[in-house]
């Protein structure tokens, strides 16, 4: 006798129906156009504002998961992300900032997601391939290019796309020397190895100011190129902006690193989706079955890492241009620690789950913590019982620090799984089902 189906809750029905079919395309509209419209009567920076802006990057979630046509999900994307999100960010530069730095931490989560989701190989010196990148175009792009080359003059603004392109191949090759010494290493062991080799890089990058002074040493290199902005004319002749060249290398940068982005999300899912990526997934489950089954360890290991490094190689590129400095410290271990910490947020192996985990980081880095830290200031100033040894700027790290192992024990698969990574996490668990 077939037992009937329990019948779902009101909150499940609900979802469903907000989710899919025309109930779907209304709750989307709805949600688009009130957030749109509460984000532009609101451009000062502010609390109201700061929840605003986060409400309106998650709206990317929520358009995801939504089950309506894959023509309305891109159509609605596009008109947010390409034309509101940089018209707002011209009313508030601050913002689009964030949004930028929320781009390139996406395409770096990619990255490592490769090499941790993807092949489970623990990287924690995923940074050295970033700080690859933004030398690489700091140097050649600075007058620190006659220190190489004596006589020899920074190279012309418009090789900057290139020079993106190189910072992926470099990428790719810093990548595959990594891999070469720790092919027979996992666990702990390729962890402490990759993580000295991250090591390595920053301190070359501290020391390499003698006998040949290639970087500047702990000074770090300032004043890098910018490329040309090829749409200037466009923008305040045509559309009568009257921006200054930050404001545009701004929009510039923002439509740059989103359209890298979707180029990546492309890649990384097509690679997910194919031969490689299925051999990578058996390496991660299991290394001697995999080998069994006739997949070549020693390639698919070393295409994981190159693979993973090109993408922090050509952000690298992107950012020493956008920040016009760079100096070792940007590229630390807690550089390395944080964009990992995005992956495993937000899910291992699971593409739209790292992108949420590097958005919601980079929010709370950038905007949140400080924001919650500059309110608790105000009260203390306003009186209440707050301790006046209390600084609430020196407790930010140790906030996200809680917030993450309050995540890492109700949720450890991430907040986005992927499917079989839930799965085997709650294999063992009580399903409710009752014994014969």
């Amino acid at each position: 006798m077939t037992t009937p189906r329990p019948a779902p809750d009101p909150w499940t029905q609900l979802r469903a129906r907000l989710s899919s079919g025309p109930g779907g395309y209304v709750f989307l509209s709805l949600y688009a156009a009130l957030c749109t419209g509460l984000l532009l009567l609101n451009t000062r920076t502010s609390l109201l504002t700061d929840i605003l802006f986060i409400l309106f990057m998650l709206l990317a979630l929520v358009v995801y998961r939504s089950q309506v046509a894959l023509g309305f999900k891109l159509g609605l994307g596009g008109v947010l992300f390409g034309l509101v999100l940089p018209y707002f960010g011209v009313l508030n530069p601050y913002y689009i900032d964030v949004a930028t730095q929320a781009g390139i931490y996406a395409v770096l989560a990619l990255g490592l997601n490769v090499v941790v989701g993807f092949a489970g190989l623990l990287d924690l010196g995923y940074v050295a391939f970033y700080a690859v990148g933004a030398y690489l175009w700091s140097i050649f792009s600075t007058p620190q290019i006659a220190n190489l080359f004596a006589g020899a003059a920074p190279i012309a603004s418009g090789w900057f796309y290139a020079f993106i392109l190189l910072g992926l191949a470099i990428g790719a090759g810093f990548g595959v020397l990594l891999g070469l010494p720790v092919l027979r290493l996992r666990g702990d062991y390729l962890a402490i190895v990759t993580l000295g080799f991250g090591e390595v890089i920053r301190v070359l990058a501290v020391n390499l100011d003698k006998p040949i002074n290639l970087t500047n040493g702990a000074q770090g290199i300032k004043d890098i190129g910018r490329p040309p902005l090829p749409l200037a004319d466009f923008v305040r002749g045509t559309l009568g902006w009257t921006l200054d060249d930050n404001q545009l290398y701004q929009l510039f940068f923002y439509l740059l690193v989103l359209v890298i982005l979707l180029l990546t999300v492309t890649a990384v899912s097509r690679l997910k989706h194919s031969r490689v990526g299925r051999a990578w997934e058996a390496i991660r489950e299991d290394e001697t079955a995999a080998i069994a089954q006739g997949i070549p360890l020693v390639r698919m290991k070393l295409m994981a890492f190159a693979v993973g490094a090109s993408f922090a190689g050509m952000m690298g590129v992107v950012f020493a241009a956008k920040q016009l400095f760079i100096n070792p410290p940007t590229f630390d271990l807690l550089r390395s620690i944080s964009i990992l910490s995005m992956v495993i947020l937000g899910g291992l192996g699971s593409i739209p789950g790292v992108i949420l985990g590097a958005v919601l980081v980079t929010l709370l880095d950038l905007q949140i913590l400080p924001r919650i830290a500059t309110v608790l200031r105000d009260a203390q100033k306003a009186g209440l019982p707050i301790p006046a040894a209390f600084d609430p700027t020196q407790y930010q790290r140790l906030l996200f620090g809680l917030l993450l192992i309050v995540m890492m024990i109700f949720r450890p698969e991430g907040i986005l799984p992927e499917q079989r990574r839930r799965e085997a996490l709650h294999a063992n668990e009580d399903t409710g089902t009752p014994e014969a």
